[in-house]
């Protein structure tokens, strides 16, 4: 029933394209060896007389339906009479209501009134480039902005997005089904609200099937290991819907069945997770840290700190311990000379080697394309751009190891600079800061945050500002999650000789930091609801449902009518 010549094929070098035609044949042998066991009848089709139909041409610029259009039906008209002389597969029907029309079909014995002809694929699938946006060429962004029609924010999409829309353009009203392996940064971040907004409500897509992140690479030289997923999709529902969970990613998958699959891979409602400027909850702001901009005039690495300060004793007045992601989870020390708020110019007389980096900033950005950067050298003593708190803060890393339970944070003082491969959660306390530690916050981070490679890249817009923090929290409440975060620092503090990255790599925290971590755990779960959580899946569709019900009423708008 089912033959080679039933299955195209489009592959963007040529070799492949042929080893392809000739694996189609392999399969199709070993089809009918199994076939042949199964029955005990000896299924062969020798010799060879059909073969798959693959294309050698990009993907994007071919029309998917053209690869039906063979020369299947040939059809002779002489006034009265249609002949048919090849099979064809028995898809669509075509009905022909002419009279006085005689057709002659040579497949059969008999006369009727019905061709049937395939005018839809039964299933799309492969495996299209994994080409992150930072990295496309010009043309291949050009592809993906027109395939979407250059709605906004298609620029910031990978490559493989524009294979979800073609798909979904071309399965409208047919029983077609999809499934791509794609890298698994169309299901995290800022792409997800991007690409799903239109599969989900401008072709009605609903995913059927998924397997969660994993990790995958071939045999190619030279060929580097990503981060995959698979998702299945259609142009219609279904009650049987599965994810595939994988506990190792390098391993095998278990399936779960779900009620509904959202582009975040969670068994929850069609929720996408949009860019916002403000929290949906009443909590502190996150802002950016300081940017330098200075070409590392600015800073002061550790083991020069004292030389510098013997060289110009005015220096200790200006020096200030900097903070950037590798120096907080390194636990390496770096100052920076900062002159904000407290900038005396005739200092500058006794401090030449100050003199001179500063100076060497102002050529940095004088010689700049950037004429916003050459505005800045106006001010060469100052960072170029500056998010300083003034007050104590939470500092979190924007990158971060996937390697990790959670992303370490900690609480500092306004004295220690933060810079801009940081966040700072402005006037925030130890509540604040437990919450953010806690399995319920890293369930939101694995399925809504954006990836660099496989390392977290925490976002303020993304992650921080749509997270639902508890929704009618108690004062014993936050008193236990306090008291929880501090047990858990203390623990920390009782292995300062380590570093946060060795500390909380999995698989190797200490005994007593896990203890510290599960309590802390217990006292967020109770803030949310009476009942533990068993698991981060069910973790997450709580905080979908939550996020809906905070978020239902964002929008609306109305005007408000005045009393008489």
């Amino acid at each position: 029933w089912l033959d080679v010549d039933m299955m195209y094929g489009i592959e963007y070098e040529e070799f492949p394209a042929r080893i392809a035609e000739v694996a189609m044949w392999l399969i199709d042998h070993q089809m009918n060896m199994q076939i042949s066991n199964e029955f005990g009848q000896y299924f062969v089709r020798l010799p060879l007389k059909k073969s798959a139909k693959i294309i050698h041409g990009n993907a994007l610029q071919i029309d998917w339906k053209s690869l039906l259009k063979t020369d299947v039906i040939d059809i002779i008209a002489n006034n009265t009479t249609i002949t048919l002389n090849e099979p064809t597969p028995e898809y669509t029907t075509v009905n022909i209501k002419t009279a006085n029309l005689t057709i002659i079909d040579e497949r059969t014995t008999s006369t009727h009134e019905s061709i049937h002809i395939r005018n839809s694929f039964d299933y799309i699938l492969g495996n299209p480039p994994f080409i992150g946006s930072k990295i496309m060429t010009q043309f291949q962004r050009d592809e993906v902005t027109k395939e979407f029609g250059n709605i906004a924010g298609s620029g910031v999409l990978d490559y493989v997005t524009a294979w979800y829309v073609k798909s979904a353009k071309l399965i409208q009203n047919t029983q077609t089904k999809c499934a791509f392996v794609s890298t698994n940064s169309i299901t995290q971040g800022e792409q997800v609200g991007i690409l799903w907004n239109v599969l989900l409500n401008m072709y009605g897509i609903k995913i059927h099937f998924a397997h969660r992140t994993f990790k995958w690479s071939n045999e190619a030289k030279g060929n580097a290991a990503v981060y995959c997923v698979i998702i299945g999709f259609a142009n219609f529902d279904t009650n049987n819907k599965s994810i595939f969970e994988y506990e190792d990613i390098k391993g095998e998958a278990h399936g779960i069945k779900a009620k509904n699959i959202n582009p975040y891979l969670v068994d929850a409602k069609d929720i996408l997770i949009s860019k916002r400027r403000k929290p949906i909850c009443e909590v502190p702001e996150i802002s950016f840290g300081s940017m330098p901009n200075d070409g590392g005039n600015l800073i002061v690495d550790d083991i020069d700190v004292e030389a510098f300060k013997e060289s110009e004793q005015l220096s200790s007045k200006y020096l200030k311990p900097f903070i950037g992601a590798q120096e907080f989870l390194n636990a390496k020390n770096k100052w920076c000379l900062w002159f904000y708020n407290n900038y005396d110019p005739k200092d500058l007389q006794s401090m030449p080697l100050t003199d001179a980096r500063i100076k060497a900033v102002e050529k940095l950005r004088n010689d700049s394309s950037r004429e916003a950067t050459r505005k800045l050298s106006l001010f060469p003593m100052l960072f170029g751009e500056i998010r300083q708190p003034e007050n104590d803060y939470i500092l979190i890393p924007r990158v971060s190891s996937e390697h990790r339970k959670v992303i370490p944070m900690a609480m500092f003082s306004s004295d220690f600079i933060v810079g801009d491969t940081c966040l700072s959660v402005l006037n925030a306390s130890y509540y604040h800061l437990g919450v953010l530690q806690s399995s319920m916050h890293m369930a939101w981070v694995n399925s809504v945050c954006g990836r660099l490679e496989s390392r977290y890249r925490y976002s303020n817009e993304i992650v921080y500002n749509n997270f639902p923090w508890p929704e009618a929290i108690t004062k014993n409440q936050i008193e236990a999650i306090e008291y929880a975060t501090q047990q858990m620092l203390d623990v920390r503090n009782e292995y300062k000789d380590n570093t946060l990255a060795q500390l909380y790599e999995i698989g190797k925290m200490p005994p007593k930091l896990v203890k510290a971590h599960l309590e802390l755990d217990k006292a967020v779960d109770k803030a949310y609801r009476p009942q533990l959580f068993i698991n981060e899946e069910k973790r997450i569709e709580f905080l979908f449902e939550l996020y809906e019900k905070y978020t239902a009423n964002l929008f609306t708008t109305g005007k408000i009518k005045k009393k008489k």
